[in-house]
Parts: structure tokens; C-alpha cells; sequence
């Protein structure tokens, strides 16, 4: 039982993190451009408006992302509550990697939003 419940809680970290991050940059995106902090590709540092703008959607996207994933995780690891450790392990490294996806995938739409919203040297439409 104790490995489900270690299993269960690295689970709910990618969700978590996604809706505390996302809070922090729709709220309180870094406030300077720079390499270290933040959601930095080559189109969001063209400028602080760009800077902005993909924080805000990246941020509330992230939100969203988030909770619709929360619940699917937690509902894919209950029916494995007496199950072996292997099995569990096993579901543990699916959910990840789902989650994972989710998470990486998150950057195709922001850098969408950002290409039909400013041109390439990022001023705006």
C-alpha cells in the first residue's frame, strides 16, 4: 500500500505543478526577459509584449490543462489500489508519460497564439 500511495502522490505532481505554475505565470510572470524563468522560446523574448502575452496564455492554459488532467489521474489509479507493484509502476510510468505529453504539448498552442497575434519580429498584428 505504502508504494500505491508514494506512486499516487508522484501522479498528482505534473497536475499540480501545472496549475501552481500557471497560476504564477498568469498572475505574476517574470517581469524582465530573461534565460532562466518563464516560458522562453525564440518567439516569446522578441519583446515584452511578447513576453506578456505568452505568459498570459501559457499561464491560463496551463490552468486549464491542469485540472482536466487531475481528474483522469486520479481516476486511473484507483482500480489499482491492491494491485502488485509491478502493475502499479506500470500505470505510474503511463500516467507520466500521458501527462508529459500534455505538458510539451502545451507549447504548440501558445506559440500559435503568438504567431497569429504578432509577425516575426513581434509587433503585433
Amino acid at each position: 500500500m505504502g508504494f500505491f500511495i508514494a506512486m499516487f502522490l508522484c501522479n498528482l505532481l505534473m497536475p499540480l505543478i501545472m496549475l501552481i505554475g500557471g497560476y504564477c505565470m498568469y498572475k505574476n510572470p517574470p517581469k524582465e526577459i530573461n534565460g532562466l524563468v518563464g516560458y522562453r522560446t525564440t518567439m516569446s523574448k522578441k519583446n515584452k509584449d511578447t513576453w506578456t502575452f505568452a505568459h498570459d496564455y501559457c499561464g491560463r492554459l496551463w490552468i486549464k490543462l491542469g485540472l482536466i488532467i487531475l481528474i483522469p489521474t486520479i481516476l486511473v489509479q484507483i482500480p489499482f489500489v491492491h494491485s502488485g507493484d509491478d502493475a502499479i509502476g506500470i500505470v505510474t510510468l503511463i500516467v507520466e508519460a500521458v501527462q508529459l505529453a500534455i505538458l510539451l504539448g502545451s507549447i504548440v498552442p501558445v506559440e500559435k497564439a503568438l504567431k497569429r497575434t504578432f509577425d516575426e519580429n513581434g509587433v503585433r498584428r
